[in-house]
């Protein structure tokens, strides 16, 4: 073995591997839990008295040489250091120092004491704990969490208020009937860990039922589509949500096909239904929300009705419409002509300030034509004396318009025109058969 404080030949080392694995340990094998980042001491028995030369070893795969009370031979590392000349001192644990030591003491005799070191660091955040329905069962499950740590912390249940203890273990789980259960029920999760804190760190879960929301009445039209939703709130854990018929007892859960498509977003459900027939698919429907908790139901009715003839309801409605305006449109021709001449002049761009009168008396034909008959038998004696005189061809209609903007007076200076001229033409007229033949 070198001198100055080197480490054992590899060939010592063989040895003593030899040696531990076929020596028996004197006395009990001790467990020491050391902190991250803190100190430890690890003691080479508990002899006392006069102690001899302590060697100590870290088991891996084979033995590792860390230090000795033999001055000359030097520690493997700073860190280690002897305490009352036998025991060892770690400085600033690490989880790699975590394993077996072997402390090899020779007196008289040679003599082998074994500690387990566990390295142990709490937890850095706080525990997490919820609740969920146990696969394929109404069963609620209880899980709680506190990673980070080493080791594993461990875990209470209790059934808050009361302090009820549920259940005890290192995992954290627990399984409860529904006969445990009630809405509004609270459970706490008390951790622990061997580094602490003392008073450990908590979580507590409640555990609600479900309430429903949907609209009670839905319609769809034959060869049509249609969605029915259903909306679940207040569910902890969160419900499952089922969609069943309502057509035979016991009910029929509805699966997933070509005609029915189920989706679910968190905890809203809908059911499309594809070609509604009604002989198929009228009648009630039930949105369930199972929980552990209690179950809650809502029937919903669809009915399936013919789809409507919009082409014949819009053509009836326009047929209605025109024989009213033709009704209307007789009515105003029997009862005022004049009015609807108005309004077809109007209807033209006209200005309704321009008044058109029509003035066709009947009695003023019927004194011209007395007048042309008297004025004929005059005439009939000359015939035959005289050649006939082209008398100029009377209109018997005369139709006067007078653009009336409000002024009856020039209304009526128009019809004093209209009689002066005829005056005029009957005196014309008789001084032409007052000349001599």
């Amino acid at each position: 073995m070198a001198a100055g404080g080197s480490a054992p030949e590899p060939r010592v080392l063989v040895c003593l591997g030899a040696l531990l694995a076929g020596w028996v340990a004197v006395g009990l094998e001790a467990v020491v839990i050391g902190e991250v980042h803190e100190n430890v001491t690890l003691h080479c028995g508990n002899i006392s008295g006069l102690r001899g030369q302590v060697t100590w070893y870290r088991n891996n795969s084979e033995p590792v040489f860390l230090l000795s009370s033999n001055s000359s031979l030097r520690p493997a590392e700073p860190r280690f250091s002897l305490v009352d000349a036998t025991s060892l001192h770690i400085e600033s644990l690490s989880l790699g120092d975590e394993g077996i030591y072997t402390c090899q003491e020779i007196l008289n005799v040679t003599q082998w004491f074994q500690v387990w070191l566990q390295v142990a660091n709490p937890p850095p955040s706080a525990p997490q704990c919820w609740a969920q329905m146990a696969s394929g069962s109404f069963m609620l499950q209880l899980t709680c969490r506190w990673d980070g740590g080493y080791p594993d912390p461990d875990f209470l249940w209790i059934e808050e208020p009361g302090g009820v203890i549920v259940g005890k273990s290192k995992l954290g789980v627990e399984m409860l009937s529904e006969s445990q259960l009630s809405d509004g029920k609270k459970f706490k999760c008390v951790t622990s860990h061997i580094v602490g804190p003392e008073s450990g760190a908590s979580c507590m879960v409640q555990i609600r039922g479900p309430s429903l929301l949907s609209e009670p009445m839905k319609t769809c039209f034959t060869g049509g589509n249609v969605t029915l939703t259903c909306q679940v709130s207040g569910a902890y854990p969160p419900a499952k949500i089922l969609w069943l018929r309502n057509l035979t007892q016991p009910e029929v859960i509805i699966q997933p096909s070509s005609r029915h498509l189920i989706t679910q977003d968190g905890q809203n459900s809908t059911l499309t239904i594809h070609n509604c027939s009604q002989d198929l698919d009228e009648g009630y429907y039930i949105c369930r929300a199972d929980s552990p908790v209690g179950v809650r139901e809502m029937e919903i009715w669809l009915s399936v009705k013919e789809p409507l003839n919009i082409g014949g309801i819009v053509g009836t409605i326009v047929s209605l419409l025109l024989l009213g305006l033709a009704i209307i449109s007789g009515l105003l021709l029997h009862y005022s002509p004049v009015f609807c001449w108005k309004v077809g002049n109007t209807s033209r761009g006209q200005n309704m300030d321009d008044v058109m009168v029509l003035v066709d008396s009947e009695e003023e034909e019927e004194e011209e034509e007395e007048e042309d008959a008297a004025v004929g038998e005059q005439e009939g004696a000359r015939e035959r004396e005289e050649l006939p005189k082209e008398i100029p061809k009377q209109d018997h209609i005369h139709r006067v318009t007078a653009l009336v903007n409000g002024n009856i007076e020039q209304m009526g200076n128009g019809f004093q025109d209209l009689q002066d001229d005829s005056s005029e033409e009957q005196s014309d007229i008789v001084q032409e058969e007052d000349r001599p033949v």
